[in-house]
């Protein structure tokens, strides 16, 4: 019993790219041809490898196998059931990497499916596309082989796979199936292939299994709680013999959906988030069922902040009086996917900071530690450093700027709209830009080239001047301006070139930032972010991107625009401080980006992009706080650009997610132009303005994925854009791709804009000929 207790610890998952994005680079030297299937196995194996030791080493009890992922889990999932959409030929089998990156990338004949984010995070997953004729089998055994594969290793792990009912609710009707198609009528055609690989499990050995449900935090319909019932009952025979995790995260659980939860039949324990879920530990106090396991998610899985393991021993040991002593497993409050990989790598951080965090593996460590307290054998070392640690981040006088926080409480009390409506503005803006009708433009970001990465690297470690980098820079920009005048776009971006990541290029530039050497996290794919740690309060010393637009507006007579991050989007892509509200920290970050605005405008700017690429990702997944998170939200993104004049566009951008239930919020932010992605969802964004919403900004649905090397034809651009004439108004659309270039090659990039502006041309022309 006693070393039973001791090791009632347990990860949801944890993150996949290895601590020197070895898996990143696999990939992308696979999809290159430059290595092979099996080179790409052995990489991702020697990856899993070390997580399952690592956490075994750690006295991890209940060790998850599956969450390993060559893209991500859901697509997993898709394979498994041999869900695969007809456009990819597949013809049975175990399903290989040509046709799973198809799915997830396209190819030269046909697109990838759609890409969306994970919940409110900035991970992504690929979203399943099913109808009454698809044909499930099991066609992927990966949930088994990586059981055994970690058993040969001698770590006995919980197998973890998307359970069958969120898998259907996160997936789509396929094209040419009714949009009203019930995808939860599928859900006896996909049980059987559940059954197969729960069979093959409990014949490996395994002896517990887990089953991730994170849509049961959602705000749920009756019918859909019942899909849950129906289907662990279904499942119950099969599942005999095991024990069961289902495991919640990311939010509260409704206290219908928590009946239905813990009433499910075969399940042993359930998994909840008390970090992002404080209120689902009420419903928990008050009936948990008895017998049951509880897995108390109090280590924080999508932030950087060290545990406050004293608080959170507190919260453990009130809870064993509700479920038991033996019950109770410290848990993580969602995949440790989500956070950087190890604290151990960071050179760049001082003491001071690094003493306030806990990457993946230190909030490994942290868990075990709680486990080991409950037990009754506390760390007393490891708790004294803690408290040290909470002690000295409440204390520092780094994280407090009293005349910023006066600035920001200043904003109460006004909306900041700007004094003319949009029509007026736009028609202002015209007389001083006379741009086309469909005018053209990209997001703002261009290949990011090798040597363009060994120029920004050389001069970080002051292996080139400062001159020798502005130079290179200067180059880069004038081939990108060129490029965009030979291919005859109207508004030109400078490129980006001396950006690595449109959040840390910033944050770098404020106040109040701390920056990570190789604080890497999944994004999709293999493409990783490095957010920023936004640790105090927030100002701008100095102007960001002046110089470099300046620059390049030199460079052309064309509209060059100015390209900057938007509050909520710099917000929601950094790891926040957790001691004062988000949207605090939200303003302070909307009055910098307030005055950058002012300053390009003084430089001559007259377009200046403001992206808002995260403003729908930060939604709260319950529609009850929905309406304060998008006034503080789009109140923010008003802040940046109050001051500007009529003559000034202001553009805005946003991707990959769903905006068809926040278009109101959108058109509240009084932007003047927004480009939006829409190609990739299939041109789900269309729909909107179908029903009858009225838009009278300007607007540009993305007509091609930019997620893809796939070259789309002209023809296919043009289909686009005449299917956005027919919802939207000629003198307010714009051409566009969907999203910004930096991951693409310029042999992609180049004929797909090409095609691009042509087909914008032949519209232009076809409407001429009609009046």
């Amino acid at each position: 019993m006693f070393l039973h207790r001791k090791m009632a610890s347990h990860i949801v998952g944890y993150p996949r790219m290895g601590p020197k994005r070895e898996l990143k680079f696999a990939l992308e030297s696979f999809w290159d041809g430059k290595s092979s299937a099996e080179d790409l196995k052995k990489v991702s194996a020697d990856l899993r490898s070390s997580i399952w030791k690592q956490m075994s080493d750690a006295g991890i009890k209940y060790i998850p196998s599956n969450t390993f992922s060559y893209y991500d889990q859901v697509l997993d999932t898709t394979a498994m059931l041999g869900a695969v959409p007809s456009r990819y030929n597949w013809t049975g089998g175990e399903i290989e990497f040509g046709t799973y990156f198809s799915m997830a990338r396209g190819n030269a004949s046909v697109p990838a499916m759609e890409m969306t984010k994970w919940f409110d995070t900035n991970y992504h997953f690929i979203v399943p596309e099913l109808g009454p004729d698809v044909n499930f089998s099991y066609a992927s055994h990966k949930a088994v082989d990586e059981y055994k594969e970690a058993k040969g290793l001698g770590v006995d792990t919980v197998p973890v796979l998307v359970g069958p009912v969120s898998y259907l609710l996160l997936s789509k009707p396929a094209k040419g199936v009714e949009k009203s198609f019930p995808l939860l009528s599928l859900l006896d055609k996909i049980l059987p292939i559940y059954k197969e690989v729960i069979t093959e499990l409990k014949a490996a050995g395994a002896s517990w299994i887990q089953f991730d449900e994170p849509t049961l935090v959602l705000d749920l319909e009756a019918h859909k709680l019942e899909a849950f019932t129906k289907a662990y009952t279904e499942l119950e025979s099969s599942l005999s013999g095991l024990n069961v995790l289902v495991e919640t995260y990311f939010a509260d659980v409704p206290a219908e959906a928590f009946k239905t939860l813990t009433a499910l039949k075969g399940v042993t324990a359930f998994g909840f988030d008390l970090v992002r879920g404080t209120k689902t530990l009420d419903l928990i106090k008050g009936g948990f069922p008895s017998g049951k396991y509880l897995f108390a998610g109090v280590v924080d899985g999508r932030n950087i902040w060290a545990n406050d393991v004293a608080a959170s021993l507190s919260l453990l040991q009130s809870l064993e009086g509700v479920v038991g002593k033996d019950k109770l497993v410290v848990s993580t409050s969602c995949s440790l996917l989500h956070t950087a990989v190890d604290l151990i790598n960071e050179t760049k951080l001082d003491d001071e900071i690094k003493s306030w965090l806990a990457f993946a593996a230190q909030k490994v460590v942290e868990v075990n530690a709680l486990a080991k307290a409950l037990a009754g054998v506390k760390d007393e070392a490891f708790f004294s450093a803690n408290a040290a640690a909470q002690a000295s981040r409440k204390s520092s006088p780094r994280v407090t700027n009293e005349a910023v926080q006066k600035a920001s409480a200043a904003l109460q009390g006004s909306d900041h709209r700007r004094a003319t409506n949009v029509s007026a503005r736009l028609d202002t803006q015209q007389k001083k830009l006379n741009l086309p009708i469909l005018p053209t433009t990209t997001i703002g970001s261009f290949p990011q080239t090798v040597e363009l990465r060994r120029v920004r690297r050389e001069y970080k470690a002051k292996k080139i001047s400062e001159e020798e980098y502005v130079k290179a820079i200067k180059e880069e920009i004038k081939k990108v301006v060129d490029l965009q005048e030979e291919l005859d776009i109207d508004v030109l971006v400078h490129g980006e070139p001396e950006r690595n990541d449109m959040v840390e290029y910033f944050g770098e530039q404020l106040s109040g930032f701390a920056f990570t050497a190789n604080g890497w996290v999944q994004s999709y794919g293999s493409r990783c972010v490095k957010p920023p740690i936004i640790y105090g309060d927030v100002s701008r010393p100095k102007p960001m991107t002046v110089f470099w637009s300046s620059t390049a507006q030199s460079m052309t007579k064309r509209p060059m625009k100015g390209m900057l991050t938007g509050p909520v989007t710099i917000l929601n892509w950094s790891f926040v401080r957790n001691d004062q509200p988000r949207f605090e920290t939200c303003y302070q970050i909307a009055l910098a980006i307030k005055d950058e605005v002012e300053d390009l405008e003084k430089a001559g700017i007259t377009v200046i992009q403001i992206d808002e690429a995260a403003l729908r990702e930060g939604l709260p997944l319950r529609k009850s706080e929905h309406a304060f998170y998008l006034e503080w939200a789009v109140h923010s993104f008003r802040i940046t650009n109050v001051g500007i004049q009529d003559t000034t566009q202001i553009h805005t951008h946003m991707c990959y997610s769903n905006f068809n239930d926040i278009i109101h919020s959108i058109i509240d932010m009084d932007a003047d132009v927004i480009t939006i992605e829409n190609s990739r969802s299939d041109e789900k964004l269309l729909s909107v303005f179908r029903e009858g919403v009225k838009y009278g900004a300007g607007i540009g649905p993305g007509v091609y994925d930019i997620h893809s090397p796939r070259i789309p034809s002209t023809e296919e651009i043009a289909d686009r854009v005449n299917k956005m004439l027919a919802v939207l108004d000629t003198n307010i659309l714009w051409v566009n791709p969907d999203c910004g270039l930096k991951t693409r090659k310029y042999t992609e990039v180049k004929p797909a804009l090409q095609n691009m502006v042509s087909a914008a041309k032949a519209i232009r022309t076809q409407l001429a000929s009609t009046k």
